[in-house]
Order: C-alpha cells, then structure tokens, then sequence
C-alpha cells in the first residue's frame, strides 16, 4: 500500500517519492507542531514525495517509548527531553528546531495563589521529563526554592490545567491552548510565571533515531521541507494556517488566536541562521539549569552536535 500511495502523490505532484516506507511521527497537542498538521493538510509531504502518518499522544514518555521501540520513526519532542535522552544513553537526535515557546508556557494558579513564593507546600500538577518540568524547576531555582518545597502531582498538560479547575491542586504547569482554556473559564485563576521570564528556555525539536536518520536521509530531508512550506504558509496567510492548527489542537478560535502569540514557528532559514548561530549557547544553557535542577539524572552537559543531526537540514536548504 504505501508504494501505490507514494506512486500516486509522484504523479499527481510531480514528485518523486524518495521512500516506498510511511513516516510515522509521534506529536501532541501543543501549537508549536502546527505546521505538521498544516503539511498534512496542504498536501506539502506529497509534494515532497514522503506519506507520513501523523499519531497524537497525550504524555511525552509514551511517544519516547514509541520511537525506542520502533513504532514511531519521528517525535516532536522538547528540547529538554532530548538532552535528558542523552544523558541515558539513547540515540535520539533533533534535525529541525520547530518553535521557541514565551508566554505559551505556563505557570497557572488559584487565588490563594499569587506569586512563586505562595506555591510553598502547594500541590502543583505537571508532567515528569516534559518543558513544564523544565519551567517548574526553573521558576523555582530562580526564587530560591527547589521541587522539595512544593508537592509534585504528576500528569500530563492537557489534564493539569483541569485539575487545577476542578480544584485538585493548588496549581498547575501547562501551555497553550490549555492555558487560555483555563483562564477563560475562571476569572479566579491567573498566570503567575511564563517561559518568557527566560528567553528560549522552551523550545522543540524535530527528532529521530540517529540509526534512522542515516538509513533515510531522502526521507528526512522531505519532511524538513514541508516543514518549511507550511511554516511559510502560515506566515503569509495566517488566519487559514492558524484555523487548520486550532482544529488540530481542539481549541477554539478566540482562544487560539492570543495562545499563538505566544509561539514562535522556525522555517528552514530560521532554522539555519539559529543552529549556526545562538542554539549551541542556549542548549548548553538549557543543559546546565538541568543539571543544576536534577543532577542525579543529568551529568551530562552535550554539544548541539552531540543532539542534533544538522546535515539533512542544510542539504533540505540547498
């Protein structure tokens, strides 16, 4: 089947297929994977003579699993999670810098909550490994506490902004839509720190097994440039870009709109102009808060060449 599929899209595209195999990418709900479903929709992966199957996953550690495991062969994934793959030992490897994340993360209270200090002895839900763990430590470190000054109750994004809702913990780590959910339903409930406290602390990447990569350059290379074109097209028409990401994501448009204010999509020249550029400072800046934060499971401090493949984006923008 996904040879008569490629075979059909080199036909009606003009493409050649560069692979017979489907690409299967793992993704969440979380508008920084936008131009993923964009792609799928605009019909840029056929353009590019790739199928890709996208699956949506609910916690991050299940999509890591489903990547080691063989049953995904892509993953967005944050940039934190990577470098915590690399501290065990797993070949995972970036290829594509997708969004650095500001107010798009973040960190949201009741009223018997107002600032970092308050969230002392408070239970605050957030997911183990993922950019709210990242944020939480963070915004603990940087007002003198640690996570043993609050009480940790695990769960993924898209259930901690309800919990706090329904008032089951005192505060919840999460990001966009569901922040703007939240906040939209009470009037109670506030943002008491983002990600843009610290520029660049969340960011995503595009990523694979290294053994993957190298067996399926073509392949990789496709995707990157569908990437690109749907970036592009959600730059120059961003109410259609902006409505196919809000149906993907399950948010209404008047939430989406401001949530995605807060989210910076990088196309193929920003990708570029990034990974030669600030990227290496601010990985290893990112590694360092890590281990600072956990160094039981974080000694490592890697290189961006350590956890990212680079050649399939600069041969994608030749």
């Amino acid at each position: 089947m996904p040879n008569k599929i490629m075979l059909a899209a080199a036909l009606v595209f003009g493409a050649t297929a560069v692979t017979a195999e489907t690409v299967r990418i793992g993704l969440q709900p979380w508008l920084g994977y936008g131009p993923l479903w964009v792609a799928e929709e605009k019909g840029y992966f056929d353009k590019h003579g790739v199928d890709v199957a996208l699956s949506s996953f609910n916690w991050d550690q299940d999509m890591t699993a489903a990547l080691a495991s063989g049953n995904l062969d892509m993953i967005a994934t944050a940039t934190n999670a990577v470098i915590a793959a690399y501290n065990q030992g797993v070949d995972q490897k970036g290829v594509l810098v997708m969004d650095v994340a500001h107010e798009a993360d973040a960190i949201l209270a009741g009223e018997n909550v107002n600032s970092l200090e308050d969230l002392r002895g408070k239970t605050v839900a957030f997911e183990t490994g993922a950019t709210s763990d990242l944020l939480m430590n963070y915004a603990l470190k940087a007002s003198g506490m640690s996570l043993a000054d609050v009480e940790h109750i695990p769960m993924g994004a898209s259930e901690a902004g309800l919990a706090l809702l329904s008032g089951r913990v005192d505060a919840a780590v999460t990001y966009e839509p569901y922040v703007s959910a939240a906040l939209g339903r009470d009037a109670g409930y506030k943002v008491v720190y983002t990600a843009a406290e610290k520029p660049g602390l969340i960011s995503d990447l595009l990523t694979a097994r290294g053994d993957w990569i190298a067996e399926n350059p073509d392949a990789v290379e496709a995707v990157i440039r569908a990437w690109n074109d749907a970036v592009v097209f959600i730059h120059e028409n961003p109410e259609d870009g902006g409505a196919m990401i809000a149906r993907a994501v399950g948010s209404p448009m008047e939430e989406f709109q401001p949530a995605f204010e807060g989210v910076r999509l990088y196309d193929l020249a920003d990708n570029i102009a990034l990974v030669d550029g600030e990227f290496p400072a601010t990985l290893r800046e990112i590694a360092e808060i890590m281990k600072a934060t956990n160094p039981g499971e974080i000694s490592i401090i890697p290189a961006a060449t350590d956890i990212m493949a680079l050649e399939p984006m600069h041969n994608a923008a030749n």
